[in-house]
């Protein structure tokens, strides 16, 4: 099972690109909200965006902003490009290789239209390509960045065999967060009856998955957990083994005989007092 990261910024090099995005909505629906409060949004900051919005309007609308810097052989070529979004469409762009604003719907050809007369906007736009370049040291640290996982295995259920389990793939603490986490039982891949929490970020820079398997162990059979990431020079295996009926039994009576002689160790302690 691959896990891909949800909702992190992404960051990629030669042909690939940088992504940042920031989204901000308000209560109650909405089909589209008022051009006049469209257009000072394009250039003031988040804050600002939220002390127009949540004052003025009554109706919901979720308007997204994707701000992405395209690099090619190194710095040698930059592209830079400005989404902007409504209610999961785009609407306009601003492309630095044309550079000026263009409508990608007819929502957004007056805005386009508007920001394009303004000089002062224009220019700080076209002045992104080179905050990009200053970047591209940023870029390649947090594209070189790996920090390996831990995987652990363990079922969630202690029970004897032929019945019903759920083993437990615990991959933790890693980065970036591409990964693939694989269940075998007995050397063959396990597709069915597979799932996982997919990536959750941990908040340090890391991220962690569970990747659970649905099984009824047999005696003598081996379930592994296979790990593969970019930290990694291949992959990681970590097994379990079922226990047998026997040491089911031996472990249960060496539980109770643990427990009885803290009992006998109780009573000398209270017959010596």
């Amino acid at each position: 099972m691959k896990d891909e990261p949800l909702g992190a910024d992404t960051w990629g090099l030669g042909t690939g690109a940088s992504q940042l995005g920031v989204s901000w909505w308000c209560p109650q629906p909405s089909s589209s909200p008022p051009s006049t409060l469209l257009l000072p949004l394009m250039s003031v900051s988040f804050q600002q965006v939220l002390r127009l919005i949540f004052p003025i309007l009554t109706a919901r609308f979720l308007q997204q902003m994707k701000a992405e810097c395209h690099f090619f052989n190194g710095t040698e070529q930059v592209w830079h490009v400005t989404r902007y979004i409504f209610n999961q469409e785009e609407i306009l762009l601003f492309d630095s290789d044309v550079g000026e604003f263009r409508a990608v719907s007819e929502l957004g050809r007056p805005i386009a239209e508007y920001l394009n007369s303004q000089k002062d906007i224009l220019d700080n736009y076209r002045a992104a390509v080179d905050r990009c370049r200053n970047n591209y040291a940023l870029v390649i640290l947090m594209s070189q960045r790996r920090v390996k996982p831990k995987v652990t295995v363990y079922p969630t259920k202690t029970l004897p065999l032929q019945h019903h389990n759920l083993l437990v793939c615990a991959v933790s603490g890693f980065y970036p967060g591409h990964i693939e986490v694989r269940w075998f039982r007995n050397g063959q891949e396990e597709q069915s009856g597979v799932v996982s929490t997919g990536l959750i970020q941990n908040g340090d820079w890391t991220f962690q998955t569970l990747v659970m398997l649905e099984a009824v162990p047999q005696s003598g059979e081996v379930y592994t957990c296979q790990v593969e990431h970019p930290s990694l020079p291949g992959p990681v295996t970590v097994e379990w083994r079922p226990q047998s009926e026997s040491a089911w039994n031996k472990m249960l009576s060496g539980v109770g005989i643990f427990a009885l002689g803290l009992l006998f160790l109780g009573d000398g302690h209270l017959l010596h007092l």
